[in-house]
């Protein structure tokens, strides 16, 4: 279900935004071309599974000279988007990462993970790393002239689609 509201936002909405900030409850929120996307926490399989993905990518991504991140910004103050684990090679601490060299997004009911492949061709992500725990999948995106293609696995990290999927312990 989705929620617009068109104008200035009520004192109401800003309110619940900083109550949202103040309980560390707005971790996944974002904001699309100055649009607040209020995001709820994901379902458990979620972090299962980004855990999972954490400790089978971390040696891939040290070897390949990048460092993983679990939800980070993408973007700048006004445009951003969080994906779920990062792999960046700009590894100084800030809070607005420009760009990321893969980004993981895994899917929740109702989410907009593919609703962001044009931010990040915009934003200069490499490779786009889609996991659905609910179907157990795994699909690997790599840049073309225009967007984002299908792939056989990650050119970066050295490892199959398949692979990945025969490697996580799923819940």
């Amino acid at each position: 279900m989705r929620t617009v509201l068109v104008g200035e936002r009520p004192r109401e909405v800003e309110e619940l935004i900083e109550r949202r900030r103040a309980l560390g409850q707005d971790l996944f929120d974002e904001v699309w071309e100055g649009e607040y996307h209020m995001v709820p926490a994901p379902h458990g399989r979620h972090g299962q599974v980004d855990e999972e993905l954490a400790v089978i990518l971390r040696p891939l991504a040290k070897q390949a000279g990048l460092r993983g991140s679990g939800p980070c910004n993408i973007g700048t103050p006004d445009d951003y988007r969080v994906p779920d684990r990062a792999y960046l090679a700009d590894v100084t601490p800030q809070t607005f990462y420009p760009y990321a060299e893969i980004v993981v997004e895994i899917v929740s009911p109702g989410d907009e993970s593919r609703d962001k492949f044009d931010f990040y061709f915009r934003a200069g992500v490499k490779e786009i790393l889609i996991v659905d725990p609910g179907a157990r999948t795994v699909e690997w995106f790599d840049r073309d002239g225009g967007g984002f293609r299908p792939a056989e696995g990650s050119a970066l990290l050295g490892i199959s689609a398949p692979d990945l999927r025969e490697r996580i312990d799923w819940p």
